[in-house]
């Protein structure tokens, strides 16, 4: 009787998540709000900026409003203000926080993904089309968070 040869590793389920981007203030903030929406406690989520952030970009918070996600109440923070370091994976949106994400794991053991993901306040034009531009990026990112993360069981997203 021929054995199934057993995979080399193991993929452990992923408990911690850090989403990370330049400002803290649209890409990761949303990233991580739909993280927590659909997959709750399950998994620890936080996001942060390598820069400093002055608050939520206002058009974030509308696209997100419309698949019920309040970001309103979402305070920008940097690497340097996280208390706990220690994640399974930091997923970084930008190329400024990949490189940032790849530095961090000189010091801890985690895994890191680069989802380069649009910035949208390069768009100009009117309000409608700056919300098109947040849309897109809220709508790309949630493409990757069900392919990431898929959910075990429940109502598909």
């Amino acid at each position: 009787m021929v054995m199934p040869m057993a995979p080399a590793f193991q993929t452990l389920p992923v408990t911690s998540v850090l989403f990370a981007c330049t400002y803290n203030m649209i890409r990761s903030p949303m990233a991580a709000a739909m993280m927590r929406h659909f997959h709750g406690s399950r998994v620890y989520v936080d996001s942060v900026g390598v820069r400093e952030g002055d608050e939520v970009d206002p058009f974030a918070v509308a696209v997100m409003e419309e698949m019920g996600i309040d970001l309103s109440k979402h305070r920008c923070r940097t690497f340097e203000d996280l208390e706990d370091t220690n994640f399974d994976l930091i997923v970084s949106l930008s190329p400024e926080a990949q490189h940032r994400a790849i530095e961090m794991t000189r010091t801890m053991a985690c895994d890191v993904e680069f989802w380069n993901t649009f910035d949208p306040t390069l768009v100009d034009g009117s309000r409608d089309a700056m919300l098109d531009a947040y849309r897109q990026v809220r709508d790309s990112l949630l493409v990757k968070l069900k392919q990431r993360f898929p959910l075990s069981r429940g109502p598909s997203i």
